[in-house]
This record gives structure tokens, sequence and C-alpha cells, in this order.
């Protein structure tokens, strides 16, 4: 397949290692060369570049999604930076990874671009319109289901949590990775679901548009643990995992315990005032509709009313409707003998 798509390649050789212990003896050499690669791009701003990269590998399952590869944004699958990027569409100008010239800026903070949304408009037939790549709202990033993790809004705290999919526990609002991804993935914007990768995370620019860690209020061990030395020094002992809390209740505890900028935004709800005694009465005397519960009487008709195609004449019609709200569910039409 290598030589096939680059012919170029006279030869090579890829060794499968399937020992864990041997992997698990190779994995800290990796880890430093994936380290080292990733560097490079975190000393880039999304502003030092005038093009960007797309990625249009998955688009064989989520043919409306398209990975716009940046210096401060990874592809959501982890495995392409803004140089793999450069790198690949050099060697394969016509194939899957290409240049997407930036064109003129329409929002900074939201990371939305002309030509970018031109280009995706174009690689989607239409379907995506526009794409802002540093928030989880409005027209948030598409996922195809290779990303690493995923942001996942949470109302009932205002915030945001963050897993990935090696995590097979459930995450603080009760929704596991499968689930979450289900929700966020296959190339659609959905609001308040953002896959990304890990590396993303390290970025100034993560979800910069929606308040950045300041909103990031729930997250596996395994993940803050990666990296902690990226994230703001003040922000991570308020960021609880799954060893601190394991429920809604427990988070907003935490959270008010901890002092997180997230309670800031938090606004209690007005106490609501008690009617009158007299107001009450008056609403009380008042004949209400009940909204379920109700039954409507049956209706009878002669059959002359209602001809209709197969019933004998000489019978009375009963039309009974069941479970009416606003729209009857069943329409029930019985044909009784005199």
């Amino acid at each position: 397949l290598y030589k096939s798509e680059m012919p170029f390649i006279e030869k090579m050789q890829i060794t499968f290692i399937t020992d864990p212990e041997k992997v698990k003896e190779m994995q800290p050499t990796t880890l430093k060369i994936y380290e080292a690669r990733d560097a490079r791009a975190r000393g880039m701003s999304d502003d030092d570049v005038d093009v960007f990269y797309g990625c249009s590998l998955c688009q064989s399952f989520a043919p409306t999604h398209l990975c716009v590869i940046t210096p401060q944004r990874y592809a959501n699958c982890g495995a392409i930076s803004w140089f793999d990027g450069r790198a690949t569409a050099k060697v394969d100008p016509k194939g899957p990874v290409f240049e997407i010239p930036k064109g003129a800026l329409i929002d900074a903070v939201t990371g939305e671009y002309e030509q970018v949304n031109q280009v995706i408009r174009e690689k989607s037939l239409g379907e995506i319109e526009r794409v802002q790549l540093y928030t989880a709202f409005g027209y948030p990033h598409t996922s195809c289901g290779c990303f690493e993790g995923c942001a996942f809004y949470i109302p009932e705290v205002d915030g945001y949590g963050v897993v990935h999919r090696n995590y097979k526990s459930q995450t603080v609002n009760g929704l596991d990775f499968v689930t979450i991804s289900d929700l966020t993935a296959g190339g659609r914007q959905v609001d308040g679901f953002h896959g990304l990768s890990i590396e993303y995370m390290r970025s100034p620019k993560f979800l910069q548009a929606d308040g950045g860690w300041d909103r990031v209020v729930w997250m596996p061990e395994d993940i803050r643990d990666r990296i902690k030395e990226y994230m703001p020094e003040d922000i991570i002992p308020k960021i609880p995992t799954e060893k601190d809390v394991s429920s809604l209740d427990e988070l907003k505890t935490w959270l008010k315990a901890k002092s997180h900028p997230i309670v800031e935004r938090w606004v209690e709800e007005p106490k609501k005032e008690e009617p009158k005694q007299e107001q009450a009465s008056q609403q009380y005397a008042q004949p209400q509709m009940p909204m379920t519960g109700f039954t409507v009487p049956s209706l009878e008709l002669p059959a002359s009313a209602l001809p209709m195609l197969g019933l004998p004449q000489g019978l009375n019609i009963k039309i009974i409707l069941k479970n009416a709200k606003i729209k009857a569910d069943k329409l029930i039409i019985r044909a009784e003998k005199e």
C-alpha cells in the first residue's frame, strides 16, 4: 500500500510488537519521540502561518466531516500535526491531506476563517456551512468518530467534562465514552459535544471562545496527569477526577468547596412568591382543562353521516378517541347492529 501510494519508496520495514512486556519497556522511548514531534508545533501560533491543512481520510464513514489542522489545533485523532499535514500534502498533493488557505479572519476568538468555511462547504457538499475551531457551541468543528477524546457540556453546572476513549467507566453525568462519542460523531455539528485530540488540550486555543480551562469541571485522572503541566496551576486542584466525585451532586459540592471559576457563572433562581389566598381561590374556582389523564366522551353518529366503503347500512357508528391530547393517538370506529 505504501509503495503503491508513494512509488519513490524503495524499501521499508514495519515491525509489530505484541508482547505486553516489550511494549511496556519501549513505551517511554516512544513517548519521548512523540513529545519531540509535538513540541515543534507548540512553538507556533495559528497567526504565524498563511495556510492550514485539511484531512478527509475519514469521509468514507463520515462524509460531511473534514478535519482542519492548524498549529494550535491538532487533527481530532491526535496523529496529524500541522507539520505532518504539510509534509503529507507535499508528498502527495492529490491525496486526502491538502492545503487550506486561511483567507480573511472572521472571528479571532471563535477561530472562524472565510476560506476555511468555503473549503468545508465544498468538501461536505454544502452540508456544513461554517466551522468555528475554538468552541463547542454555535458552529463547532465536526467529528468523525476517531477522536482521542471528547468535551461534553454538563448543563447542571454550566461546564465541560472531558473524556478519552480509553476510559471505560461512566463519566460524572452517568454517560460513558461510547454514548458520548455516538452523540458527537458522524460529521455533525452538535452543540455541547466537541471531538478533540489530547494535544489540543495543551494548546492556548483550547475551547478559547467558551472560557478555556475555567470552563472545564471534570476529567479522568489519566488525562489530567498527561497534560497538567500545560494547565493553569491554580485550576489543577479545582478540577475533580473520577477519584474525587462520582455524581453531579458531588460535583457541585466539590466546585463550590474549591471555588472553581465556574461557580461565578451560576445564577440562583429567584424565589417564587406564593400567590395571595384570594387570588388562589379565584384561580381554583375557574374551570380548568387537565392536560393529561382525561377521557374524551364517546361520540355516536348515524351511519348516514359517515359514508364508508365496506360498512353495511343500518348501523350506528361509534368513534372513540383514546389518550387524546391535541391529536388522537387512536381513532377507533366500531359498527354496532341496532
